[in-house]
């Protein structure tokens, strides 16, 4: 197939101009999925709902990233990417204030489906596009400055989420997502250079890459670590939320960001292998600590900081897993693991929430104890996979 021209990247101040944009996206599509965490007790009691079906809002946009992760490039064709993204903004916007304004959980619902095809869209378009947007010689450190928007968005974005649903009511936090997206339309429109496909992906590209064994390795490792994360993530409010108050939420929440930080840059400085040992055992032990430690407000804290810590940096380390299993296929290889990976989340949240409405909400950290030690046993028997 006839590999198509694309303009060169930008350099200098408009290059770097580019990245912090394309950092803020992901900043801002990470933030609009996860801030029913932030929000889920009182988003509960305004959609009479429980907070297990409030929960599924996390599924609702986890299945459906995960269907166009690896969809939509099949589907953009020709497109230039840099509308591709534009378009996924505002299809942010609208989804966002649509959920802020609606009193009705069916509409809420809808709106986190068009938040999922966005979440999906950014997550692999950043990933691929990431060397583009500067010269060659900054491609690794403009990745990573965009991979830094998953981290503070955990930072900054869930807990703002809270302290604004705390102070505001939490339908304001959605619409301030809302904002953002459209501000950032304006800003890809100005920054990003032209970003037409360089080839575009065939199903076949996608079966292929799928026959590479540590790939599916891969796969399987961010499913179980993700499923099981996400099965007690998604109800930590709840988890905590009896042993601090509802004032000290934004917190908690603030230090197990900052933790996620700091983990995704020493992690990620790791291998692999070693990086995703260190999560899946971090996840494991403090899952099995929070029924026991996590009573107290100092407990809390001090699991949530490790949690944070140990999974920070799970986006990282799985896609330089993916890269090393098929550094031939990078747009391949990370759509598979992008839609394994939203998919994922939807997993743990519903089969999370199942748990807290049938069992109790403090019996949900025994769903990551087991997924996390099974990723272990999963790293241990594929030791081969070091790069």
């Amino acid at each position: 197939m006839t590999t198509i021209c694309v303009d060169q990247p930008a350099t200098g101040l408009r290059a770097w101009a580019a990245s912090v944009t394309m950092a803020a996206t992901v900043f801002t599509v990470v933030t609009a999925e996860m801030l029913p965490v932030g929000v889920l007790t009182p988003m509960s009691e305004s959609l009479h709902t429980t907070e297990g079906v409030a929960g599924l809002a996390l599924t609702a946009t986890g299945v459906t990233s995960a269907i166009a992760a690896p969809v939509l490039p099949l589907l953009l064709g020709r497109l230039d990417r840099r509308a591709v993204l534009g378009g996924l903004m505002v299809l942010l916007a609208v989804s966002s204030f649509a959920a802020a304004v609606t009193p009705f959980y069916s509409i809420f619902m809808l709106a986190r489906v068009l938040m999922g095809v966005t979440i999906g869209g950014v997550w692999l378009l950043t990933v691929s596009l990431a060397r583009r947007v500067v010269p060659e010689n900054a491609a690794g450190p403009a990745t990573s400055l965009i991979f830094s928007g998953i981290g503070i968005a955990s930072v900054l974005g869930i807990p703002a989420g809270a302290y604004v649903g705390e102070l505001a009511g939490w339908r304001w936090a959605f619409a301030g997502v809302g904002l953002l997206s459209l501000g950032l339309t304006v800003a890809l429109s100005i920054f990003l250079p032209n970003l037409a496909p360089e080839r575009p992906v065939r199903l076949c590209d996608v079966r292929e890459v799928l026959q590479v064994k540590q790939v599916r390795v891969g796969v399987i490792l961010v499913a179980l670590i993700v499923t099981g994360h996400f099965a007690a993530y998604t109800y930590v409010r709840p988890l905590v939320e009896p042993h601090t108050g509802p004032a000290l939420i934004g917190t908690l929440l603030l230090a197990y960001g900052v933790a996620g930080v700091v983990g995704n840059f020493l992690t990620g400085a790791l291998r692999p292998f070693r990086a995703l040992t260190v999560i899946a055992a971090g996840i494991a032990l403090t899952a099995l600590a929070m029924p026991v430690l996590g009573t107290t407000l100092a407990g809390s804290l001090v699991l949530l900081v490790i949690w944070g810590f140990a999974y920070g940096g799970t986006s990282v380390s799985t896609q330089a897993w993916a890269h090393a299993a098929a550094p031939s296929a990078p747009e391949s290889s990370s759509a598979v693991l992008v839609g394994v990976y939203n998919g994922s989340i939807a997993l743990g949240a519903f089969t999370g929430g199942q748990v807290a409405d049938q069992l109790g909400t403090t019996t949900v950290t025994w769903l990551p104890a087991v997924l996390a030690t099974a990723a272990l046993v999963v790293l241990l028997a594929n030791r081969v996979q070091r790069g």
